[in-house]
């Protein structure tokens, strides 16, 4: 983004993010030139009854973006699509892997490099430090947004090779004999499917062991129970935290793991069962979209 821009020049939007509403649950805070709308599923079940309570509250961010700026959609997403259909006033441009104005073609099947297409016509490649699909279509979307906003788009997409990821998106806190240690605030089934299928894609044929932490409000509620099992597919094994606020048995989930699920009663436990679990050549994945009591690092001093 150019440094000329306002800070809400883009903004984007996602059912992860709760900074764009209040407790009325209404796009308030921003007024977008160029907004993206990245995915929408349904989470943050404590303030919405269901997807299209917040379909409602996306087309309430299009209707405030004006028609001399851009909306930049995933072309992937079915419910983005029902949200413009409800009626949008501003240019749409579009992203997505294999459909859309912006696509990328995968070098690196984990996505650490990619070859960004725009129109049909070749760009260029970009070689960088983050894993996954979600994280290739994410900067697909920055490139579209970038260019909507006068960035020239070979100088957006050279810069992307310096990129550094946010903190605890599948951040490496440490190695020790052998055994990669991750913290990752994954906390929706897909954000943890995709990223775990990222790392997969990385480390090929090795384990993967993951500590979880149902944290969020829907989460503990059991939105996304059912959805769980399916989401750690990737996972050779999995302890998930059942703290006494969790309003639904995990074994619920475990159950479904086909013997590569435990439960945990603590933090204490959840970090002493992967460390009995854990070898060499192994990497261990720390899920929660909160401070997890610092499990990520009680590991690895365990392992010390």
């Amino acid at each position: 983004m150019s440094p000329a821009m306002p800070a809400d020049f883009v903004i984007e939007a996602d059912e992860y993010d709760t900074a764009f509403f209040d407790k009325r649950s209404k796009f308030v805070h921003y007024h977008a030139h160029v907004a993206i709308l990245n995915n929408l599923e349904y989470d943050h079940a404590d303030i919405f009854p269901d997807v299209a309570a917040i379909q409602r509250q996306f087309h309430h961010l299009v209707r405030t973006v004006p028609g001399n700026g851009r909306l930049v959609v995933n072309a992937e997403d079915a419910r983005l699509s029902e949200v413009l259909a409800m009626g949008a006033w501003t240019p749409v441009t579009t992203f997505g892997m294999d459909s859309g104005d912006w696509r990328a073609r995968l070098i690196a099947a984990d996505g650490s490099a990619f070859a960004v297409v725009r129109e049909g016509r070749e760009l260029g490649e970009v070689r960088w430090r983050l894993l996954g699909r979600h994280n290739v279509m994410n900067a697909l979307a920055a490139l579209a947004a970038a260019d909507a906003g006068g960035v020239d788009a070979q100088r957006a997409l050279a810069s992307l090779a310096d990129f550094r990821s946010a903190k605890r998106r599948l951040e490496l806190v440490g190695e020790h004999a052998g055994i990669h240690v991750y913290d990752d605030f994954a906390h929706h089934p897909t954000a943890i499917a995709t990223t775990l299928a990222g790392l997969r894609a990385y480390v090929g044929a090795a384990r993967i062991l993951v500590g979880m932490e149902p944290r969020s409000n829907s989460m503990r509620a059991g939105a996304h129970a059912d959805e769980l099992a399916p989401s750690l597919r990737d996972a050779d094994t999995i302890v998930l935290l059942q703290r006494p606020e969790l309003s639904w048995d995990a074994q619920r989930v475990t159950g479904a793991l086909t013997g590569r699920g435990h439960v945990a009663a603590t933090v204490a436990d959840l970090v002493a069962t992967l460390r009995q679990q854990a070898r060499a050549g192994d990497h261990v994945v720390f899920m929660s979209n909160g401070g997890f009591e610092d499990a990520p690092r009680r590991f690895l001093a365990a392992l010390r």
